[in-house]
């Protein structure tokens, strides 16, 4: 598997985790944990959007 491949991979299994984070702070009852896991989905959204616009040639990281 070559290095692109590789990091395309990696972005979608980023992508793919921040669904299901996302999913599981609907599914729960708990504020704090809500707000915890939404927080973390974001997190991983934005880092797998940087890294896609990296793989691609842009050099600027969307904000």
């Amino acid at each position: 598997m070559s290095p692109k491949d590789e990091s395309l991979e990696r972005i979608q299994q980023m992508r793919e985790k921040a669904q299901q984070l996302k999913e599981a702070a609907e599914r729960t009852n708990n504020p704090e944990e809500k707000k915890r896991l939404q927080e973390k989905a974001r997190k991983l959204q934005s880092q797998s959007e940087q890294e896609s616009g990296m793989g691609s040639g842009d050099i600027y990281p969307t904000l």
